[in-house]
């Protein structure tokens, strides 16, 4: 009878799989031994594999390659990493080295740019694609940059006041972009995105606003919808529907020569996850090829903005299961040793799942369980896969410790989560530790952090004796002024 956790992973799914192999008894992950790093750093621990992210964005590379080659596309293709998705320096740094481009959200994000071009890792060959709503500080910071002489740098209008704030504080003429307010799908709240401008309103905004305006050219055409791109009819109808109001931009601005399709490509969630990146690229450059050609306008250049499919399958976390909690005679709850509000907030805001698997004793028999976090609050908890409907360990021994790991967490989890700050119930943000590989190929090892501690939590409350002294020393100066 098959009833060890190898045989369910086994039935279940094609296994192997090139990142996740079987190692006596113990799952690797990119030849990662992980119990070893267990044994090196302890656990919890959070991990980034960087090659990883050099390896999603060659992928895309290649494959729009192949794209445009196939269809004779004559645009050329640029690929731009969503620094939101993780604004790490070490993520940063990684996905330079790959010739790629740069979009932004907010105002920080310009000073983390400055930072990296002072150290040669942007030049002013790099596209610098700002997008977001953009009041004061974010306006003055472009505009800076741009001052300064990167003339790569587009700021996407968001909406219809942000042009004149642009030109108020750049010195001399810049380029922009403009983004389209997509319409969101049916099963949303609401009709259309709050962000840029919508359909019909393009093309007289240009006419109104920059047509006869020295100092700005439109460069870009900026499409993205919040499912991200995915084969169904929405998303190609939202396509066909850019398509049409660029074709009709282009024959009145000579100047617009980029379309921004945005992001959204789907990472792997699930050991049976299935996406044709191939197909959907293919169909996209042939969308673009034959409507421009219907329409008798030259193609685009074609840039895309990728941030969970650069940066997030390159993460991951591990745990140790502390307990076992039987609460009634159906349910088991094991207690992990942190907290997934904490450390995955994904899994508890929006129920994002992700790959999860045990990582020691694949040869003894499973159970069926929940997974709960160490707060107080009733929503720590991770209970289903994506892939099935409940989820299965090998059965819990105290005295056979059991670590589980989740996978292709790079993307969100520590922006959102707060690093470095105040985590719910005070739970310590765990180690982290960054792999790569070395000039001849062998797996490297750095400790990025370790785990937070009482007085770094103490201190942002203002507990620490530092922190009270200065708090003392403001409210003197304050009675003496």
């Amino acid at each position: 009878m098959n009833t060890k956790y190898i045989d369910l992973i086994n039935q279940t799914y094609d296994f192997p799989q090139p990142e996740f192999t079987l190692k006596n008894e113990t799952l690797t992950f990119h030849d990662i031994d992980l119990m070893q790093l267990v044994q090196q750093y302890g656990a919890p621990l959070k991990f980034t594999y960087l090659p990883k992210i050099s390896e999603n964005i060659q992928r895309a590379k290649k494959w729009f390659a192949s794209a445009i080659e196939n269809q004779n596309y004559k645009g050329s293709y640029n690929y731009c990493y969503c620094t939101k998705s993780s604004h790490f320096k070490h993520v940063l740094e990684e996905a330079l080295q790959n010739d790629i481009h740069i979009e932004t959200s907010s105002a920080f994000d310009i000073n983390i740019v400055e930072n990296l071009k002072a150290e040669g890792k942007i030049t002013n060959q790099t596209y610098v694609v700002c997008n977001g709503f953009k009041r004061d500080q974010y306006v003055q910071n472009i505009a800076r940059l741009i001052n300064n002489g990167h003339e790569n740098c587009i700021p996407i209008i968001d909406n219809y006041e942000e042009l004149t704030l642009l030109s108020n504080e750049i010195e001399g003429d810049f380029k922009v972009g403009i983004r389209i307010a997509s319409e969101e799908e049916p099963k949303f709240e609401f009709y259309t995105s709050r962000l840029g401008i919508g359909y019909k309103n393009i093309v007289p905004f240009y006419e109104e606003q920059i047509r006869n305006n020295d100092k700005v050219e439109l460069k870009m055409l900026h499409f993205f919808i919040n499912t991200g791109i995915r084969d169904n009819a929405y998303y190609w109808n939202e396509l066909v529907k850019c398509l049409k109001v660029y074709t009709k931009l282009k024959k009145v601005c000579p100047s617009l020569d980029s379309l921004n399709i945005g992001g959204g490509f789907p990472i792997k969630n699930s050991l049976a996850f299935d996406y044709d990146y191939e197909y959907m690229i293919n169909e996209i450059v042939n969308q673009i090829n034959s409507t421009c050609a219907e329409a008798d306008v030259p193609v685009p250049n074609i840039f895309t903005e990728f941030g969970s499919f650069t940066v997030g399958e390159s993460g991951g976390a591990i745990y140790e299961i502390l307990y076992q909690k039987q609460q009634n005679d159906r349910e088991k709850w094991n207690m992990i040793n942190s907290s997934f509000i904490t450390t995955l907030p994904d899994t508890w805001a929006i129920s994002r799942r992700f790959i999860m698997m045990a990582i020691n004793r694949w040869n003894d028999e499973y159970e069926r369980v929940l997974l709960g976090g160490l707060t107080c609050d009733s929503d720590d908890y991770y209970n289903s896969e994506q892939h099935m409907n409940a989820i299965y360990l090998p059965k819990y021994k105290k005295e056979k410790p059991l670590y589980i790991g989740f996978f292709n967490t790079g993307a969100y989890q520590e922006t959102i989560g707060g690093f470095g700050g105040l985590q719910h119930c005070l739970i310590p943000s765990p180690k982290h530790i960054l792999i790569d590989k070395d000039a001849n190929g062998n797996i490297t090892t750095k400790l990025f952090s370790e785990q937070q501690t009482s007085d770094q939590l103490l201190d942002i409350l203002g507990y620490s004796q530092k922190t009270t002294e200065a708090h003392l020393q403001q409210e003197t100066n304050f009675s003496t002024n």
